[in-house]
């Protein structure tokens, strides 16, 4: 790709973006645009069909791949809010076809194409978005997700963004590393292990000082925000994507609207 040419993304929305928590796939985007990349939001897109996957149904995540690869073959880039998601893409899809086979071929093209949002801002781009954003001042910590960070290596991408857009640095908690204990369906076929481990995360955040509890997958900080209202603390959760854009007027995972 040629250095004066815009990059035509696909932005991936993501389940639970789309039903949970739109404004992540609104400041997704803004960044995006503001990276000088031309994004089309295609309304075929679908789960990724991470879920069935994980719950060991194979024939039916396959379909729900083959209509993504259908959707987003076509473009530059696929870029997604999520690690998890990108994942599941990047790390699975061609397991899902017959070696050899015309899926399986095209599953593994769309592979080199499929970023999540930090790392491709930081990885591909290498942009440096000009606009700065006012935090004030919230001290920031950081849940670095278990596919983010393992499968996609996400880790210093979201901390350097944050750093050079708003001057922000990472107030390190302990054990960051470490699963929040939602983990699709294990929060609810072990409830007690995953709150367990959702207390230690919240406890460790605690620990730090931390007002502001950061991460790049909607299902880690779900599971932390909902467990944080539930037991009184004053913890605003929210994913990077909105820290970045500034889009902070909307209260945080967790947080109930008034």
């Amino acid at each position: 790709m040629s250095n004066n040419k815009s990059p035509n993304v696909g932005l991936f929305v993501t389940c639970l973006a789309n039903v949970i928590r739109p404004l992540v796939a609104e400041a997704t985007l803004q960044l995006l645009e503001e990276a000088g990349c031309k994004v089309d939001v295609p309304l075929e897109q679908s789960c990724c069909g991470q879920i069935g996957y994980n719950a060991g149904d194979m024939s039916g995540a396959a379909p729900i791949a083959k209509k993504m690869i259908e959707t987003f073959e076509g473009y530059d880039y696929v870029v997604a809010p999520s690690g998890s998601c990108v994942g599941m893409i990047t790390h699975h899809y061609p397991s899902l076809f017959e070696e050899g086979s015309e899926w399986r071929k095209r599953a593994e093209a769309l592979v080199p194409k499929v970023y999540e949002i930090t790392s491709f801002l930081v990885d591909v781009l290498n942009v440096d978005l000009d606009r700065k954003v006012d935090l004030g001042d919230r001290v920031i910590t950081y849940h670095d997700s278990c596919a983010g960070l393992r499968e996609m290596g996400i880790k210093e991408q979201p901390r350097a963004l944050l750093k050079a857009r708003t001057g922000a640095e990472v107030t390190e908690m302990a054990n960051t590393n470490v699963c929040c204990g939602f983990g699709g369906t294990f929060c609810a076929k072990q409830p007690e292990i995953s709150l367990a481990m959702a207390d230690e995360k919240l406890a460790n955040a605690k620990a730090v000082g931390a007002t502001t509890l950061v991460g790049g997958d909607l299902g880690c900080l779900m599971n932390l925000g909902g467990r944080a209202q539930f037991q009184g603390k004053t913890l605003e959760v929210r994913h990077i994507v909105e820290l970045l854009t500034g889009k902070l007027d909307v209260p945080a995972l967790g947080q109930e609207v008034k």
